[in-house]
């Protein structure tokens, strides 16, 4: 296969000083033993320390950054690079994890140890890698002074595990100043590999659902548990959470969704319609997981609290409920949602955050894909829609396009999506430095 100008332009420029995938395992593993664990509240480590390190890495390769703490040890890290030819483009990643039960796990969750060719630990997936693969890379480039053209803004934030307000949503409300120029943004949760009928399908976040966590509350009379009682809100609560649950809600299909069933479609011989979609998805196995809640909105019952005693019939129950809607279907889901709520019921929204979907076309596109067919020829890249959030979505209010680029290519065996949040989590060290190689060529050609 003949090099193509990018190939050229990238092997000219390489030197032995040049190594974007030098030092992305070790800066991962590093990170890794940094507890920035987010319980959601004031509890946790916050994100100082992890903050402190990538301060002093990009400081180390001259690169002056500033932190920002609206809470103390709540802490995003903000630096501008790169020259001052075109608009600006954001680089984001978050330095906070879900927590971590070690008894749980094969290894301590905090140790970042390497075992079986994997890097091991909490935030391995979830997202200290792509952290470390955009800190190897812009230091390595920084060394051998192959600084991008384009201004680069880079944003390493805290909270994003709890909805991002101590962290994106502060930068965004009050510190414009550090995005001014940017018109376009990559973070996490795209640009990693699934395996289907044969071929890896890297997958690029095009859009994401939006988040509806809400708290139910049902009030009634209390009273002694062996009378009978018609008004009693433990009864009333369990009813609305058990229509919520069991509701399947019907299957729409975005533009981005379009894109990628057509391009699964066509590996098995068919086309995509909105009937055959559920069949679609399950061509890509433990993916499916993740996919199969991009076709539908979707409302899943998440905690329940009621009583103090058993023959104590309470005045109040509560429930919290984890709704995600698809990008134009907003005003569907909530008409849907009252109706399986019903009468008697106070709903409160403890965060509601839009959708987004940004099209599938463009310059910065275009890289993506290049990028990676260069180091995986025989590849399939392809949009997805990300049935959780990210960061983006704060950065998204700026107008800015938004996609999701972290390239990993995975082994067909491995269940990736099974590891966001999840018990072992681990990243192969191959897709590591893969990811590391990818993203030096994207930013050769941005």
């Amino acid at each position: 296969m003949a090099n193509t100008p990018q190939d050229d332009a990238h092997e000219a420029a390489q030197d032995p000083s040049h190594d974007p995938a030098a030092e992305v395992v070790d800066l991962c593993r590093e990170l890794i033993r940094i507890d920035t664990s987010n319980y959601g509240d004031q509890e946790g480590p916050g994100e100082r320390k992890a903050a402190e390190l990538v301060a002093s890495l990009l400081d180390e390769v001259g690169i002056e950054s500033r932190l920002y703490e609206p809470e103390p040890g709540r802490t995003t890290v903000v630096a501008r690079w790169g020259g001052s030819e075109g608009d600006a483009l954001l680089l984001h990643g978050h330095l906070d994890v879900v927590p971590a039960a070690a008894e749980d796990w094969q290894v301590h969750p905090f140790s970042g140890e390497v075992q079986d060719g994997y890097v091991w630990g909490r935030g391995a997936v979830d997202m200290k890698d792509f952290d470390a693969m955009l800190l190897s890379v812009v230091r390595a480039r920084q060394r051998a002074g192959r600084v991008p053209e384009r201004p680069v803004v880079l944003c390493f934030t805290a909270d994003e595990e709890a909805g991002g307000h101590r962290g994106a949503q502060v930068i965004v409300e009050q510190h414009r100043e550090e995005l001014e120029g940017v018109t376009e943004a990559v973070g996490e949760v795209g640009g990693f590999s699934t395996t289907v009928r044969g071929r890896r399908v890297y997958l690029v976040e095009a859009a994401e659902k939006g988040m509806a966590w809400m708290r139910l509350t049902a009030r009634g009379r209390a009273g002694h548990g062996s009378m009978i009682n018609t008004d009693n809100a433990v009864s009333r609560l369990t009813a609305a959470v058990a229509r919520i649950g069991a509701y399947q809600w019907p299957v729409r299909l975005t533009p981005t969704m379009e894109v990628l069933l057509a391009a699964v479609a066509d590996l098995a011989g068919t086309e995509a319609t909105p009937e055959n979609a559920p069949a679609l998805i399950e061509e890509f196995g433990g993916a499916a997981r993740m996919l199969g809640a991009v076709i539908s909105n979707t409302a899943n019952p998440t905690m329940l609290s009621a009583g103090y005693k058993v023959n104590v019939i309470p005045t109040e129950a509560t429930a919290h409920i984890d709704g995600r809607f698809l990008p134009g279907y907003e005003d569907e889901f909530f008409a849907t949602l009252a109706e399986l709520v019903g009468e008697g019921i106070e709903v409160e929204h403890l965060s509601h955050q839009q959708p987004w979907e940004t099209p599938y076309d463009g310059d910065l596109v275009g890289a993506m894909h290049r990028s990676i067919l260069a180091e995986d020829p025989d590849a399939i890249v392809a949009p997805y829609l990300m049935s959780g959030g990210t960061d983006a979505k704060h950065f998204r209010k700026l107008g800015m396009r938004s996609y999701g680029f972290a390239p990993l290519r995975l082994p067909a065996d491995l269940d990736f999506t099974a590891l966001f949040h999840g018990v072992d989590e681990r990243v192969p060290v191959d897709a590591l430095e893969f990811g590391a190689r990818v993203f030096d060529r994207f930013l050769d050609d941005v």
